[in-house]
């Protein structure tokens, strides 16, 4: 993984590279040249180990995801602030199934640094209310499910919802 910097950097040099091929008269290597910036610009939005974690957590990975972000060293100056939201979420999301006062601390700091989508805010709120729940905070619950019903535009997270709401009729 290269620094977000560097990657800015090689994105320049790329582009230098490119316009030095359309002035010596080479076209096509410009264009390449110019449309292979993309990578380095898309990887400094997107850090690539995070994409791979997601990706492994889709496969109910576990141990593989935790091995992407762990090879993340020092996430506070080699990733981007949303980049940081997203590296917590996924700490989070691992760490709530063992430990979830620790999986809170992450879903907390994951809201406060940022999620660019809407439904990864829902569902950090939404196992934020289960550990209120859990912990017999029915007010912070009743609050966190509410701001979650405004974010789930597309009702994915309707049958969790009713679940916590009957689990806290039971409180």
């Amino acid at each position: 993984m290269f620094h977000k910097n560097i990657k800015l950097i090689i994105a320049g040099l790329i582009i230098f590279s490119s316009v030095w091929q359309f002035s010596e008269g080479n076209i096509g290597n410009g264009i390449f040249l110019f449309l292979l910036t993309a990578i380095p610009i898309f990887l400094y939005y997107k850090n690539e180990y995070i994409l791979l974690a997601f990706l492994k957590l889709r496969k109910q990975d576990f141990n593989g995801a935790q091995n992407w972000l762990a090879k993340i060293k020092n996430p506070q100056t080699a990733l981007v602030r949303k980049q940081q939201g997203y590296y917590n979420y996924l700490h989070g999301i691992m760490l709530s199934q063992t430990n979830l006062i620790q999986a809170e601390k992450y879903f907390k700091k994951a809201i406060e640094l940022g999620l660019s989508m809407d439904m990864d805010l829902a569902v950090a709120k939404l196992n934020l209310a289960g550990v209120a729940l859990t912990r017999r905070r029915k007010l912070e619950a009743t609050n966190l499910i509410a701001e979650v019903k405004k974010l789930d535009k597309q009702n994915m997270l309707k049958d969790q919802i009713t679940m916590m709401k009957e689990q806290m009729k039971k409180i």
